[in-house]
C-alpha cells in the first residue's frame, strides 16, 4: 500500500492537474470502486456533477478532493494498486479503468481511478471543522504536517505498552508512516523493531522522527517508492526511491554502515528487515 510520500507524489500531481476543475460528468465503470459510498453508484457520479473540485488534500495516507462550497469531499482509497491518472480524452481506456471523471472546461484532460484489484476506491463524505472527511477524523496527523506534536508523540509512547515499530505504525499516533518507511527509519536510528516504545527517551524519539522526516522527504525527491508498475503518479511514472533503501528488502545484502548481512523477519503478516550487528534486540526479561 502506498505509504506517504507515495500519496503526497500523487496530491502534488493532482493539485497541478485538477484543482478548481468543475466536474462536468462521472462514469463509474465498476460499482466495487464506490462500494464505500453507500448509497451507491449513480447517487455517487449524479452528486459529483456541476462541482468545483478544491484544493487536493492529505493526512498521512489519506487523500482527499474537496468540493467547494458543499461541505464535501471524495475520500481516495488507493489500496494495493489503485492509480488516479490524468489522462487526454482521447488516450485509450486502461484495461482496469473503474471510474472516470470529466471536467466542464477545454483542458482536454480528464481523472481516471484505475485499480487492478479492485481493493481501493472513492467515496463521498461530509468534512469536519478542520476539513477532513468524517471518516478519517480519528487520523493522527503525520510527521510532516507542520503542526505535528513531537512532544505530545513522546509521552504518547511513555504509556504504550506495545513495541516501537507497532507503535510507528498506529495511525492513531502518527500518520502515513507504513513498512517501508519504519525499517528505514530504525535502520538510520540504529533501533531494533521489538524494542519497547515506553523505553525511548525523549532525545531518542526525537532523533527517530528526525529519521522519519529525513527519509520520508528523500523519497519525495525522487517520486516515492515503486516495486512495480501498481504504483505510479498522475502522470503514470514511477518513483525510484527504491534504490536509495537501506534496509527495507535488503535481505541478505551488506549492511550499507557496518556490513553486516542484513536480516529479514516476519512481523505481523509483513515482514522486517534490520542490521543484526546496528539494531541489537532487545533483551529478554526472565
Amino acid at each position: 500500500m502506498p505509504e506517504l510520500p507515495e500519496v503526497e507524489v500523487v496530491r502534488r500531481g493532482l493539485e497541478r492537474w485538477v484543482a478548481h476543475r468543475t466536474v462536468a460528468d462521472v462514469e463509474v465503470l465498476h460499482p466495487r470502486a464506490v462500494r464505500r459510498h453507500v448509497a451507491g453508484a449513480d447517487d455517487f457520479a449524479q452528486r459529483l456533477k456541476g462541482h468545483r473540485v478544491g484544493t487536493p488534500l492529505r493526512r498521512g495516507k489519506y487523500l482527499w478532493l474537496p468540493l467547494e462550497d458543499t461541505g464535501q469531499a471524495v475520500l481516495a482509497h488507493l489500496g494495493m494498486s489503485g492509480q488516479l491518472l490524468v489522462q487526454p480524452h482521447e488516450a485509450p481506456p486502461e484495461r482496469h479503468l473503474r471510474v472516470r471523471v470529466r471536467f466542464a472546461d477545454d483542458r482536454g484532460t480528464e481523472l481516471r481511478f484505475v485499480d487492478q484489484r479492485t481493493f481501493g476506491g472513492l467515496s463521498l463524505h461530509d468534512t469536519t471543522a478542520d476539513g477532513l472527511p468524517d471518516v478519517i477524523a480519528h487520523i493522527a496527523r503525520d510527521p510532516l504536517d507542520p503542526l505535528f506534536d513531537d512532544d505530545a508523540f513522546q509521552r504518547a509512547l511513555r504509556g504504550k505498552r506495545t513495541t516501537v515499530k507497532r507503535a510507528l505504525l498506529d495511525q492513531s499516533l502518527i500518520s502515513g508512516v507504513g513498512n517501508i518507511y519504519a525499517d528505514e527509519a530504525l535502520w538510520r536510528s540504529r533501533i531494533h523493531y521489538d524494542r519497547p516504545a515506553a523505553g525511548l527517551t525523549r532525545p531518542h524519539t526525537l532523533e527517530l522522527l528526525g529519521h522519519v522526516r529525513d527519509v520520508m522527504n528523500a523519497a519525495l525527491s525522487v517520486g516515492g517508492t515503486s516495486f512495480d508498475s501498481l504504483y505510479v503518479n498522475v502522470n503514470g511514472e514511477s518513483g525510484y526511491f527504491d534504490r536509495s533503501l537501506d534496509a527495507y528488502g535488503r535481505e541478505g545484502l551488506p549492511c550499507r554502515r557496518c556490513g553486516t548481512p542484513m536480516l529479514r523477519r516476519p512481523w505481523m503478516n509483513r515482514s522486517s528487515y534490520f542490521c543484526p550487528r546496528c539494531q541489537r534486540p532487545p533483551r529478554v526479561m526472565s
